[in-house]
């Protein structure tokens, strides 16, 4: 029996009394995965300091950068601070060594790895290898709990090419794709013997995978133009991986409004003050991300991200309920922008960030988005080439110091960014 079968064989055993993942539909009866657990409560916890580790597709800084674009924007009461992490070409095991050095003198209370990629050295599954990463794997996770961080163990995402830069890969992208997923059960049995939090960032993407090609066709690359390295689709499939893993609602808040009364009931970071008869002020202190618009045939786009991750409906919820309405539709504006909308609809809440998607709360939110961005390309820069300056071998101390008081002032203007959003709703009903 050749050596990648057997190995699948014992895998296969391996999952003999164990609950599998149900198969999405298009996808081949080869993929037998575990059952990935599902989060029990809010792993954040106010004043968290957050730790994102990974390989290249962190070092990328787009999935990082919309986890900390969120926390910042849509749960600033959480008030959490991250940091990211990311080493192109890294394993499991080569971070384990340089932990220590670059993430643990900086105190995390909570991190989140994705590793995978490159630990199963882009060949089908072998026990031997997938035993090295088991290994390596678990030593990361028992150093930050022995650090006292909790651990959310993120799996890699899907492959969909043979990396023509790696000379010793090997099999097709299918073999590959299916070792991958060995990968995957193994982080889960890791996550399950550390009793730490799991984020599954492949089953959705193999998923969301096959679906959009057999949609838009294999011009679509959920896993990015070189089949490893996502797009933006790509990284909001896997930040949205990371925020259910962290346990994360959605909820940015609801507002209910009896419109012949005038009586308003706001909750969850929201507040709202009649100025006149359909008239209201809205002042939002957790904000919606809103990004630009594009074209959801397009694996570039953010906007095909958040139609495939049905990120809208489960992480940025603003709900708006208008009830005591005799009509039957009502024009809601929310600033500049108007729809018609039932007033059944209504009544039972619509949620305003997904249908204004680029409403009057995004100049806030791209304050919070630039400075994200450029506090986490500092990051990069601190870690990779910072601390492996000859200054630093001379005094590595020395230069944590001095980087730090750089950090601080980007720490600094994203705190500056953040402000709470005060918006006008009007509403008048369609005769």
């Amino acid at each position: 029996m050749p050596r990648f079968f057997a190995a699948l064989f014992l895998a296969a055993v391996s999952l003999g009394a164990r609950e599998r993942q149900p198969l999405p539909p298009g996808v081949p009866d080869t993929y037998v995965g575990h059952l990935a657990p599902e989060p029990k409560t809010l792993l954040l916890q106010k004043g968290d300091r957050y730790a994102i580790c990974g390989d290249s597709i962190t070092e990328q800084k787009m999935y990082s950068r919309l986890l900390e674009a969120y926390l910042a924007a849509a749960r600033p009461d959480l008030a959490v601070e991250c940091r990211q992490y990311g080493w192109s070409g890294e394993t499991a095991a080569g971070f384990a060594g340089r932990m220590k050095n670059d993430v643990l003198r900086f105190q995390p209370t909570i991190a989140s790895t994705c590793y995978g990629m490159n630990d199963f050295r882009y060949v089908p599954f072998e026990a031997a290898i997938g035993e090295d990463y088991r290994k390596n794997q678990t030593k990361v996770v028992q150093a930050f709990k022995s650090a006292g961080a909790r651990v959310v163990l993120g799996s890699s995402g899907t492959i969909h090419s043979v990396p023509p830069w790696v000379k010793s890969a090997k099999g097709t992208w299918e073999l590959l794709n299916l070792s991958l997923l060995q990968f995957r059960n193994i982080g889960i049995e890791i996550a399950e013997a550390e009793q730490v939090a799991f984020a599954d960032v492949y089953w959705p993407m193999l998923a969301k995978g096959y679906e959009s090609r057999a949609k838009f066709g294999d011009t679509f690359k959920l896993e990015g133009n070189d089949g490893v390295h996502p797009g933006w689709a790509g990284h909001v499939m896997m930040a949205t991986a990371y925020l259910k893993a962290l346990g994360l609602d959605g909820d940015l808040g609801t507002v209910e409004i009896d419109l012949p009364t005038g009586n308003v009931q706001a909750k969850n970071g929201q507040a709202a003050t009649r100025l006149d008869y359909g008239t209201y002020t809205l002042r939002s202190e957790r904000l919606p991300c809103a990004f630009e618009p594009g074209d959801v045939a397009k694996d570039n786009t953010l906007a095909a991200g958040l139609a495939l991750s049905d990120f809208q409906n489960r992480f940025n919820r603003l709900t708006l309920k208008l009830v005591g309405v005799k009509g039957a539709q009502v024009k809601v504006s929310w600033g500049e922008q108007s729809k018609v909308f039932a007033v059944a609809d209504l009544a039972r809440g619509i949620n305003l960030a997904a249908e204004f998607p680029q409403g009057p709360t995004k100049p806030a939110f791209d304050k919070i988005w630039k400075a994200v961005g450029e506090k986490q390309a500092y990051e990069t820069k601190q870690i990779k080439t910072l601390f492996r300056s000859k200054e630093a071998k001379a005094d590595l101390e020395a230069v944590v110091k001095a980087s730090e008081v750089e950090h601080a002032k980007f720490v600094a203007a994203l705190a500056a960014a953040y402000a709470p959003a005060e918006t006008v709703l009007k509403f008048a009903e369609v005769k």
